[in-house]
């Protein structure tokens, strides 16, 4: 059985493509949706199986959170199956779901944690985020870029700050005048047939101090939440681990419900920790989508793993017999 690192999605991993990517009877859909019956919120169903994706709807993050998390825990109970997993991490929203999959959370308590997050977040009044690339066509770091970044951080008067180190990409927060700043003075970029800098739709400033509320109401709302020791090492949004032997209850607590809420999500140093201190024969990334695809491999190509050094390299590596990186997400929608 080959060794895997799982590394779980946040929230922009779904979109149109993935309605009905939940299977209706399977035994997770139907824990999650008497849990979120406790909310009084529509059925995650509802949402899935709709004839059309309304964004308005679907991306609001008291529904979208919880969609991500069942799928991703579907697919990682799957993964689980096929392959030996020796860790656990994941990106923003993803931290949530590898507690779970490491086995820190419970699914009950883990659907709690992610589906009342999210309505907090919903509270955070004004600010958003930001990505930018930091990298060039062929994944390779660019100076010019991260300069940029750098300049329109120093002139935002502190209303703009990061948020995600998310491989070639910079996720940036900020206020309501700290994110106009951002989409004003970033130079224009085009990546692909994508230009950038883009808002992200429906997001806050989270993982900035901006999101300091969220943090205090979390500490106090989940207060009785049981956290316990993983079955399976967790690497964080720092690129520490929690590990079966060594894990800190009251750290592990302090760091999902304060730090990672409230100081930037590193979710390079998670793949690089999962490459160099786990070795595994794949990194495997439940849906729903494919988010994350080309982000670990813009991080292989920064460490030159395998003797990857461009996206070329990495698109011929995956197409050569059997891929290093498996997207479970690839044929939803």
């Amino acid at each position: 059985m080959s060794r895997a690192v799982l590394l779980c999605p946040g929230r922009g991993s779904y979109t149109e493509k993935q309605l009905g990517s939940l299977p209706p009877d399977h035994e997770l859909v139907r824990a999650a949706e008497r849990l979120r019956g406790d909310h009084g919120l529509e059925p995650l169903l509802a949402l899935d199986q709709a004839d059309r994706f309304e964004p308005a709807r679907h991306l609001r993050p008291a529904h979208v959170s919880p969609l991500i998390f069942v799928k991703a825990m579907i697919d990682a109970d799957a993964a689980a199956a096929e392959h030996d997993v020796v860790a656990v991490g994941g990106n923003s929203l993803g931290w949530y779901i590898a507690l779970v999959v490491s086995g820190a959370l419970s699914f009950e308590d883990g659907f709690r944690l992610v589906q009342e997050m999210s309505m907090l977040q919903e509270e955070l009044s004004g600010g958003g985020q930001v990505i930018y690339p930091v990298c060039d066509d062929d994944w390779l770091p660019s100076d010019e870029h991260r300069a940029a970044v750098e300049a329109v951080l120093a002139s935002s008067s502190g209303e703009a700050m990061p948020s995600i180190h998310l491989g070639g990409y910079a996720v940036l927060a900020g206020s309501t005048a700290g994110v106009s700043h951002l989409l004003e003075e970033l130079p224009q970029v085009r990546m692909g047939s994508v230009t950038y800098p883009i808002r992200l739709a429906l997001h806050g400033p989270y993982h900035t101090a901006l999101a300091r509320s969220v943090s205090d109401a979390a500490l106090a709302r989940f207060a009785d939440l049981s956290f316990a020791s993983p079955r399976t090492t967790l690497i964080d949004g720092r690129g520490r681990t929690f590990s079966p032997w060594s894990t800190d209850l009251g750290a592990l607590r302090d760091y999902t419900l304060g730090h990672q809420v409230t100081e930037p999500y590193d979710f390079t140093a998670s793949v690089r920790v999962a490459l160099r201190e786990f070795a595994p024969d794949h990194l495997v990334l439940p849906g729903p989508g494919n988010t994350l695809g080309g982000i670990v491999g813009q991080v292989m190509v920064e460490e030159r793993w395998g003797g990857i050094a461009s996206k070329a390299d990495f698109q011929a590596a995956q197409a050569a017999g059997e891929p290093f990186v498996v997207s479970m997400g690839m044929s939803a929608g």
